[in-house]
């Protein structure tokens, strides 16, 4: 590490859990962020500002006036741009020597083929779901590790995927990719604006703790938010074997 990246990390460097080890695995990683929305931006923000060394970010909307409640990343002025050009104008306005790349297109399976064997760890910051399920289903064939989070109306959930752990269950695992439902939208069903920073800063920091190596992480809980009495619950869940994504013989062996 350079002298400047000394000073700029040092608050992550004095954690005896990060340390310059840790530190220089985060400055060596690649995090690809699924949607540069709500959960996006802060965590998007983090992950730039504690120098993560690549940041790709995907996502083909542009920046609307209803997103300013919540989007934090974007601005008044950038209204009708890129929403992944105007969150790496963020991430750079803090940390200029982040290297962030813009991919302005959805994410769909061919796409998310190509982009997660590359990353070091995966951000699900999408808002909806059929493409969880498509960036889940990509993870565990790669055997990467995802940050999933969703946030709806007072309502928030975050887990981690560790298709390495032979015990952690996968998305597919947890949620049923051929459950029938009326997919909801923020549009429509509105979303607390604060919520979507506090899960998006978590979806950041669980990232940040399996690149440093610091843990334990989420993988096999799924933490639930109800805003409107700030209670957090937690559900404890297991691989299941019969899985049409990570279950043998469909998903990637643990390794």
């Amino acid at each position: 590490m350079t002298d400047d990246q000394l000073l700029r990390y040092s608050r992550h460097i004095l954690l005896d859990e990060v340390g310059i080890e840790g530190q220089e695995r985060i400055l060596a990683a690649h995090a690809l962020v699924i949607g540069a929305g709500g959960l996006g931006s802060p965590a998007a923000l983090y992950l730039g500002s504690a120098g993560v060394g690549q940041l790709t970010l995907v996502d083909h909307d542009m920046v609307d006036l209803t997103n300013l409640q919540r989007q934090i990343a974007h601005t008044q002025d950038r209204v009708g741009q890129p929403k992944v050009a105007s969150a790496a104008q963020a991430v750079r306005a803090i940390n200029p020597e982040a290297r962030v790349t813009c991919i302005q297109q959805r994410a769909d399976a061919a796409l998310l083929e190509k982009l997660v064997q590359d990353a070091t760890v995966v951000l699900d910051c999408s808002d909806n779901y059929a493409t969880r399920q498509a960036v889940n289903a990509a993870c565990v064939r790669h055997g990467k590790p995802l940050v999933a989070g969703a946030v709806i109306r007072f309502d928030a959930q975050i887990t981690v995927v560790n298709p390495r752990d032979a015990q952690a269950p996968c998305y597919a695992c947890i949620f049923d990719p051929q459950a029938q439902f009326e997919e909801v939208a923020c549009s429509t069903m509105g979303v607390f604006a604060p919520l979507v920073g506090v899960v998006g800063a978590m979806q950041a920091a669980e990232a940040l703790k399996l690149v440093a190596g610091v843990g334990p992480s989420l993988a096999g809980r799924l933490l639930m938010l109800d805003g409107r009495g700030m209670e957090w619950s937690t559900l404890r869940t297991a691989r299941n074997p019969a899985c049409p994504v990570c279950g043998q013989p469909h998903g990637r062996a643990a390794g």
